[in-house]
């Protein structure tokens, strides 16, 4: 769900309840190492209510959507920023999110299909590249980072979400050979793990005379679990290693409450767009390959639309019964693990930090909890904002503190996973104890700029709390922005200082600053931790 404020083409709000963003998920020509790690080994498939890798191991997907290839620009929004999309990618690995969900409507996939709101400046790359070019370069680069991707078919046209997965202009047939061809074209890359099916079904019209999706009501033309065996089987039977994700609906008869008319038959109890799987149980979604299925439903909070049950007198003490009736049943019963692939909230009631503190205390700590893909990176968001701000690099970092602990970076991710701390200052160890080591990456450059990461390593034997790094360059060069850190510069002197989710350096331990600048690509020089040169 979104309503993007973007450049080039932005997309147009959403409709009320909850409707989310698909993320398309970018493939690429040449296929991605095997993640390891936080992610896990080769090929997903499900145990119970687990995701495992090949070898068994449990892995808990904690991830991120970054939409933008469902609407007009057909690609990815931010990259008209001045953060690189590497630098975008690299910030999200380093604060833990270990996959990403990527929306995407079918018109991207067209034979002709144009990207737009690049900054070619920024991007010279990208130049050219069709959209699904340009996510070959994004799954290329994220499964080097040990990310998984999920592809989300959002939406069958860029103009808006649909409450079936087929429109009068965009077939079954188109929506299932898309995915065929996507199944296809990633078959043997193992950073693509699977395929969720369609964003948001929901209910359309009242009954009897519904027009919306529906579960387990048996009519083919309207029975989102039907659909979803259908196109779930296809696709394992051009890739039988991938995952199957399947939301829910909104109301299971697939026809809107009407509790105005005095006709009770037309009131049923309904949820999210996407986010009612309460017929999952009775009426499950039966796939051809065993252990390949996973339920995804979505919720939000009441910056996205104010449900009956925020204003419960239990509120939030509530909100297990009704997130076990609509869809943790089916993890708490070992039926399918849960992976919620959207949820979000601006922050901005104080209701919502409430929602979204007891919603991921609901999901579980460490590895054997629930799967989720937060909504969104994007900033441009209408419904709920993002984790990266508007300059798209650095971050809202209240909402970052919330998820903190329920995340598992990527093998690979760019440093240590940041550990939430107390808030307010705690400073043990103002200096190493032996020092410190750097090194540095000259990442991208181009006309008039450049991209690098600085990466420092506490040598000593106790921590640095609060750590602060400096260094110096040369004059002429300017700081266009920096993350994993709050990044100044003042003079030729550029301080990168601990943000306040990982304000520990622990000994042994390494950090990695990215940042953009503005004149001739020079490395750092003299650089120290906390006054210590390195």
């Amino acid at each position: 769900m979104h309503r993007p404020t973007a450049l080039g083409g932005a997309l147009t709000a959403l409709a009320t309840a909850a409707a989310g963003v698909l993320v398309a998920a970018a493939v690429s020509t040449t296929p991605a190492a095997a993640a390891v790690g936080g992610t896990g080994t080769g090929y997903l498939h499900t145990s119970g209510n687990k995701i495992v890798d090949s070898t068994g191991a449990t892995v808990r997907l904690t991830g991120i959507n970054w939409f933008g290839m469902e609407t007009d620009n057909k690609t990815f929004h931010g990259l008209w920023s001045s953060n690189p999309w590497r630098g975008q990618l690299d910030k999200m690995a380093s604060l833990g999110y270990n996959t990403l969900r990527i929306p995407y409507s079918n018109d991207a996939l067209k034979p002709g299909a144009t990207a737009s709101g690049i900054n070619d400046f920024v991007n010279p790359d990208l130049v050219g590249l069709s959209p699904v070019q340009i996510l070959d370069k994004v799954i290329d680069y994220a499964g080097g980072k040990g990310m998984r991707v999920i592809l989300d078919r959002h939406r069958p046209t860029a103009a808006g979400q649909s409450p079936l997965w087929y429109t009068s202009t965009v077939s079954e047939a188109t929506w299932i050979n898309d995915w065929k061809m996507l199944a296809q074209r990633y078959a043997g890359n193992p950073t693509v793990i699977g395929a969720d099916l369609h964003n948001e079904p929901h209910a359309e019209g009242t009954n009897p005379a519904a027009t919306g999706a529906c579960w387990g009501c048996g009519d083919t033309t309207r029975d989102w679990r039907l659909a979803a065996e259908r196109a779930g089987n296809a696709i394992l039977g051009v890739q039988p290693n991938w995952l199957i994700f399947v939301e829910g609906v909104s109301c299971p008869s697939g026809g809107l409450s009407n509790v105005w008319d005095n006709d009770p038959s037309n009131d049923e109890d309904c949820g999210w767009w996407g986010g009612n799987l309460s017929k999952a149980g009775q009426f499950p979604v039966r796939l051809n390959v065993a252990n390949r299925l996973v339920y995804s439903p979505h919720e939000y909070a009441t910056s996205v639309y104010h449900q009956a049950w925020f204003d419960a007198p239990d509120y939030p003490a509530n909100m297990p019964a009704i997130w076990d009736k609509y869809w943790g049943y089916l993890h708490k019963q070992n039926i399918a693990p849960i992976m919620m692939g959207e949820f979000g909230t601006t922050l901005v009631a104080p209701k919502d930090k409430v929602w979204l503190e007891n919603l991921m205390a609901y999901t579980g700590t460490g590895v054997n909890g629930m799967s989720f893909t937060y909504w969104s990176w994007n900033p441009n968001s209408g419904d709920t904002g993002g984790i990266a701000l508007d300059d798209w690099t650095n971050i809202n970092t209240a909402k970052q503190a919330i998820l903190q602990p329920y995340l598992i970076p990527p093998v690979g991710g760019g440093g240590p996973s940041p550990t939430p701390t107390t808030p307010g200052p705690t400073p043990t160890t103002p200096t190493p104890t032996g020092g410190c080591t750097a090194s540095y990456k000259q990442v991208n450059a181009w006309q008039g700029g450049f991209q690098g990461e600085l990466t420092v390593k506490n040598t000593g034997t106790a921590a640095v709390n609060p750590w602060s790094v400096t260094w110096a360059w040369p004059s002429g060069v300017s700081l266009a922005s920096g993350w994993n850190a709050t990044v100044t510069q003042s003079g030729t002197t550029v301080t990168a200082a601990a943000p306040d989710w990982s304000r520990s350096l622990a000994a042994g331990a390494s950090v990695t600053i990215g940042f953009t600048a503005n004149g001739a690509a020079s490395a750092p020089g003299t650089v120290k931790l906390n006054g210590t040169a390195c």
